[in-house]
């Protein structure tokens, strides 16, 4: 993946404020049985909130469940309306929080967290500061690798449960986990069309 763009150098003052740039992100699924991971371009003035719905549309996930940012040892994630929830969980709110103002360093790596049960975890590296692509062009995902695993499957350890019922028919769970599914599941599945293709 390129660590810069062929257009306009950015000015270090630029850099420090994530203003009018793009990143290139890095988004790889820790602890999968095989590699799942996404390269994605985005603004760098965006929210986490809004980082959060692109996320989940690059790797495959349904946003059923809740979810977190981590950087620099600080958590990010949605507002409960009643307060409940924040304090529990020691949330800032990704609303107000911008990825330019907290991310800045190209190599610098922070995490998101979805679905607290199944508990996956996924490691973003800034790749690049590149020069913003055209706005109808942004967000975008630029390579990947690896299906995402079905949601509420139990995390790894049932990921890799169900990758080995699926994979044989004489398991004596293939056929309750193909109707779990819904059908059959291709690890190799990905394709980057068809994620831009959807509605950001």
């Amino acid at each position: 993946m390129p660590r810069r763009s062929q257009g306009k150098p950015t000015s270090r003052h630029d850099q420090q404020r994530g203003a009018g740039l793009a990143y290139t992100l890095r988004v790889v699924l820790r602890d999968a049985p095989y590699p799942v991971w996404r390269g994605v371009i985005v603004p760098s003035d965006i929210t986490l909130a809004r980082l959060h719905d692109i996320l989940q549309a690059a790797m495959g996930w349904t946003d059923s469940h809740l979810h977190a940012f981590v950087i620099d040892g600080e958590k990010y994630g949605p507002k409960d309306p009643d307060g409940d929830l924040d304090s529990e969980l020691a949330l800032l709110d990704e609303r107000r929080a911008r990825l330019g103002r907290l991310v800045a360093r190209v190599g610098q790596v922070f995490e998101y967290q979805y679905d607290f049960g199944d508990n996956w975890e996924h490691d973003v590296t800034l790749m690049a500061i590149v020069d913003r692509f055209p706005a109808d062009d942004l967000p975008c995902v630029v390579a990947g690798e690896g299906a995402c695993p079905p949601e509420d499957v139990g995390g790894t350890p049932g990921f890799e449960d169900f990758l080995e019922a699926m994979s044989s028919p004489a398991h004596d769970q293939h056929d309750e986990y193909v109707r779990w599914h819904g059908g059959g599941f291709d690890a190799n599945t990905f394709s980057v069309d068809r994620v831009n293709a959807r509605n950001w």
